[in-house]
């Protein structure tokens, strides 16, 4: 016929020539013949590349990788992965890396394909897991500051100009339960018992917070500072944050004795 077809299993690997021949009668001239060369190969093993998304990760998420097996002959490709670190699942042409336990820093992930004549190819590529970033620390924040100047007889108590100042300190605190106060009271170089008085003001400032205002008591931490002026100074802590305590004193509460406060004067008619 005018086709046929080469068995090669059995041939071994190289070059070949097929020769064809036709004929119509017995006459030379009634027969012609016409070559071709062929080739015996060996099947071409596969080829795989390997890709990751996304390339950073944070310790913990997880990355998708992608192989692209091609095989020469189009044969069937089984696929398989491998990981440094962390834990590889999937078995088709995707797979997910876990990084749940696995150290900072580059994990390499092999992609495998093996084709049904047992014939294998492999690609790499990597992962970075970087440290899951950290929300920024609570600072403190200093509220107001009350002046102790006023009344040269009563130099501890608090004043009505006092007790607006802290108001506002009282709202806050109303504000953001998981919140502290620190009160820090001090004194002028030139009072006599000094140290003491600053005690007083600061603990007269705490006492006007939790009896006049309602705050719970324990949320309120009172120290003497070394600031020349006859001034109480008020900071918010929020939850998580540290007030810096760097030349304060903390007061013993329970020997002071405690004036909350001045009462409003009303001018007499």
């Amino acid at each position: 016929m005018s086709t046929a077809t080469i068995d090669t299993r059995n041939l071994a690997l190289g070059s070949y020539t097929l020769k064809g021949h036709v004929s119509e009668g017995a006459k030379p001239s009634e027969n012609a013949d016409c070559t071709a060369p062929y080739a015996v190969k060996a099947f071409e093993p596969p080829t795989v590349s390997c890709s990751a998304s996304p390339v950073t990760v944070f310790s913990g998420d997880p990355s998708t990788f992608t192989a692209t097996g091609v095989s020469p002959q189009n044969r069937p490709l089984t696929y398989s992965y491998s990981a440094t670190s962390g834990s590889v699942s999937g078995t088709g042409s995707t797979a997910t890396l876990s990084t749940a336990g696995a150290a900072l820093g580059p994990i390499t992930v092999t992609c495998g394909v093996l084709d049904d004549n047992g014939q294998t190819a492999s690609g790499t590529t990597s992962v970075t897991v970087a440290a899951r970033p950290t929300a920024p620390k609570p600072a403190t924040s200093e509220m107001c500051i009350l002046h102790f100047e006023r009344d040269i007889h009563r130099p501890s108590r608090v004043d009505n100009e006092g007790k607006a100042c802290l108001d506002q300190a009282a709202l806050n605190l109303q504000q953001t339960a998981d919140a502290k106060l620190a009160i820090v009271g001090n004194a002028s170089s030139q009072e006599k018992g000094g140290k003491k008085l600053a005690a007083e003001r600061a603990v007269n400032t705490k006492a006007y917070l939790v009896s006049e205002k309602g705050i719970d008591s324990s949320r309120i931490a009172v120290y003497t500072g070394s600031l020349n002026g006859k001034t109480v100074s008020t900071t918010l802590i929020p939850a998580g944050a540290t007030f810096d305590t760097t030349g304060d004193t903390p007061v013993e509460e329970s020997a002071v004795k405690v004036h909350p406060g001045t009462p409003v004067r009303h001018n007499p008619k």
